[in-house]
C-alpha cells in the first residue's frame, strides 16, 4: 500500500474532523482496516476502500494514488504458459517492410465460426481450449487483415480480428493477465472504429471497460462507457434487439464503474438507463459475436443487486433475491435466463450476502455449487477466496467439502 494513500486517506479524514475510530465506525468497520491503510499496510482490500470512501463522502478513485511497485514474489505461472499468445498479441517489430502473406485467399466464414465457438467456450467456463485456440485466431486475423489491404474486403476483415481480439481481451482479464489484456481491448476498439462498425466497436468498449473496473481505473470506465453510449444510442423507433443489448450492457458497465467509486446517484441513472433497454428487449437476447453477453431483464436486475453488494447493504440483496420477479428461476421460461457467467456472479453475490446476514451455511451451499458447476471460472474469483475465509471464522470446525473447496481456492496453499 503507498504512502500516497495513507497519507489521502489521512488528510480527508482530518478534513472531517474524525478521529480513526470515528471513521471506522461511519465505514461500518473496526478500527484495525483504517490504522492499517494509514500506516502504510499492505494488503488492504478495496471494498474496505469503498468503505471508506462512502464514509468520506469522496470518490474510491479520490483515495488511490500509485506508489512505487512491490517485489515480485513468486514467477507468474502464465508468463510461460501463455508464450504464444503474447506473441501473436505483441509481435517483434524491426525496420524492415513487412509483406503480405503468401498462399491461399483467408476465409472469413471460417474465422467467424472458430471465434463465435470460442466464445461458446469462453461463456462456458472452458478456458483451457480457447488458450489453444487463440494464438492460431489472432494469427489468421492480422493475415487476413494483411492479405485483403483494401476495399470492402479489408473492412471486413478489420471487424473479423476486432472480434477476435475482443474474445482475447475478455478471456485474459477473466485470468487478471490485466497488461496484456489491455492491448487486445484497445486493438479491438481500433480495428472496429476503421471499419466503421459502431456496435462492434461499442462491444470492445464494453470489454475495455470491464478490464478498467478490475483494475481499479473507475472514473476511465465510467466516462468511456457513457461516451459510448452517446455515439450507439437506439433511435426510439426502429431499434434492433442487438442495438438496445449493446446500449444497455454500456450502461451496466458504466453503473458498476459508478457505484464502485462512490457515485450512488450516477449508478442508479444508469442502472435505470439499462432496464429502459432490458425493458425494451422484452426476453433475454444473445449474440456473442455483437455485444458479448446475453442482456435482458433478468441480467439487468442481477446486476444492480451487485450495487447493494458494494454498498454493503446484503439484507436488500437477500431481499430481492427471493421479491424481485426477473430473479426468481422459475420465472426464466418467461424472461428468458442470464449467462452462465452473470449467473454465476449473482449467485457469489448471494454467497457474499448470506455470510454478511449471519447465514454461512447458505453462503457455502452457494460456493460449493460454483465450484462444482464452474470450476475453473470459480477458481480465478477473489472474491470467492474472500467470502470462503469470512465462512470459515465462524466455524469452529470445517467439513470435508469446505476443505476441498478452500484448497482449490488456494486459500489453504
Amino acid at each position: 500500500m503507498s504512502d500516497e494513500l495513507a497519507d489521502n486517506v489521512r488528510r480527508y479524514r482530518r478534513a472531517k474532523g474524525l478521529s480513526q475510530e470515528q471513521l471506522a465506525h461511519r465505514a461500518g468497520l473496526s478500527v484495525g482496516p483504517v490504522r492499517k491503510i494509514e500506516q502504510g499496510g499492505e494488503g488492504v482490500r478495496m471494498e474496505t476502500l469503498h468503505a471508506i470512501a462512502r464514509a468520506l463522502g469522496v470518490k474510491t478513485s479520490d483515495l488511490m494514488a500509485a506508489g512505487p511497485p512491490q517485489p515480485v514474489k513468486l514467477e507468474d505461472p502464465n508468463s510461460l504458459n501463455l508464450r504464444e499468445v503474447r506473441i501473436a498479441l505483441t509481435p517483434a517489430l524491426s525496420l524492415g517492410t513487412a509483406s503480405a502473406p503468401i498462399g491461399e485467399e483467408p476465409d472469413l466464414r471460417r474465422l467467424r465460426r472458430m471465434t463465435y465457438d470460442n466464445s461458446v467456450l469462453y461463456f462456458g467456463d472452458t478456458y483451457d481450449s480457447i488458450a489453444a485456440d487463440l494464438p492460431t485466431l489472432i494469427r489468421a486475423a492480422n493475415d487476413a487483415v494483411a492479405y485483403y489491404d483494401s476495399g470492402q474486403e479489408h473492412l471486413n476483415a478489420l471487424v473479423e480480428r476486432s472480434r477476435v481480439l475482443n474474445l482475447a481481451g475478455r478471456y485474459l482479464t477473466q485470468i487478471r493477465q490485466f497488461d496484456l489484456a489491455h492491448v487486445a481491448a484497445r486493438g479491438a476498439i481500433e480495428d472496429a472504429k476503421a471499419a466503421g462498425d459502431n456496435l462492434v466497436a461499442a462491444s470492445g468498449v464494453g470489454g475495455m471497460c470491464w478490464l478498467l473496473v478490475r483494475t481499479e481505473r473507475f472514473d476511465e470506465a465510467e466516462d468511456i462507457a457513457v461516451a459510448t453510449m452517446d455515439v450507439v444510442e437506439p433511435k426510439i423507433m426502429g431499434a434492433t434487439p442487438d442495438e438496445y443489448a449493446t446500449w444497455g450492457g454500456l450502461a451496466m458497465e458504466a453503473a458498476a464503474a459508478a457505484s464502485r467509486n462512490n457515485r450512488p446517484r450516477e449508478a442508479k441513472a444508469l442502472r435505470k438507463a439499462a432496464g429502459t433497454a432490458a425493458k425494451a428487449v422484452g426476453k433475454t437476447h444473445k449474440n456473442l459475436l455483437r455485444h458479448w453477453s446475453m442482456f435482458g431483464p433478468v441480467t439487468a436486475a442481477m446486476k444492480e443487486l451487485e450495487d447493494h453488494m458494494i454498498a454493503g447493504d446484503a439484507r436488500t440483496v437477500i431481499r430481492k433475491s427471493k421479491d424481485e420477479p426477473h430473479l426468481l428461476e422459475q420465472n426464466w421460461k418467461q424472461f428468458g435466463g442470464p449467462s452462465t457467467n452473470d449467473g454465476n456472479r449473482y449467485r457469489l453475490d448471494l454467497a457474499r450476502a448470506y455470510v454478511r446476514t449471519g447465514d454461512p451455511t447458505a453462503a457455502m451451499e452457494e460456493l460449493a455449487h460454483l465450484d462444482e458447476a464452474a470450476p475453473k471460472w470459480f477458481r480465478h474469483q477473489s472474491s470467492a477466496a474472500i467470502t470462503f475465509q469470512e465462512i470459515v471464522k465462524k466455524r469452529r470446525t470445517l467439513t470435508t467439502e469446505m476443505r476441498e473447496v478452500g484448497a482449490h481456492l488456494g486459500v489453504f496453499a
